[in-house]
């Protein structure tokens, strides 16, 4: 799964040669961390990081990367501690938010990983970086070639090498994904 492909690229772009494909891919790889800092991962990968519920035990922990497709291990990291049985853990991919099935406590410090990201990317979202690819592959290419979209679309723009990088059109596609404030 990719957040967008150099097939769907090109057919944004309108562009049917192989020429540029190199460049274009630069530019693809280029839009996915913008993207995601929206919206959290959109490929699924592994995440490991260090919770710091206390040694007296915590209710709840709270993952930082969103959205969690499964817990793999919740590990404590002092000698002598014992895993912790996933199966018996609860977890809201959504919020990130982890908790016993029998509330009782988690305690830490603990080592947790999962996998955070998506079963399949949502249309908006690659649409988004569809237009995003084509907002920056314009504004390098201003001036060589055919407008790639309507007379309309540079009023609705910033001028081609003058704008901001993500237009509002990208943002307000993403929004529906957003992340909560204060979730990195």
């Amino acid at each position: 799964m990719a957040l967008l492909t150099l097939t769907e690229a090109k057919a944004q772009l309108n562009i049917r040669s192989d020429a540029d494909d190199t460049e274009l891919t630069a530019y693809i790889e280029a839009v996915g961390p913008v993207v995601e800092r929206f919206v959290g991962p959109v490929d699924p990968r592994e995440v490991v990081e260090t919770q710091d519920a206390p040694r007296d035990g915590a209710r709840v922990l709270v993952l930082r990367t969103l959205p969690v497709l499964e817990l793999t291990s919740v590990v404590p990291l002092l000698t002598g501690g014992t895993a912790y049985d996933v199966s018996k853990l609860v977890l809201d991919g959504d919020t990130g938010v982890v908790q016993r099935a029998d509330s009782g406590w988690l305690r830490g410090p603990l080592r947790v990983t999962y996998q955070a990201g998506r079963t399949s990317v949502p249309a908006t979202i690659n649409l988004a970086a569809r237009m995003l690819v084509q907002h920056l592959w314009k504004t390098q290419n201003a001036g060589r070639g055919p407008v790639l979209a309507g007379g309309d679309d540079l009023a609705a723009e910033p001028i081609p090498g003058f704008g901001y990088a993500v237009p509002n059109r990208v943002l307000q596609l993403l929004e529906p994904y957003r992340l909560a404030p204060g979730v990195a």
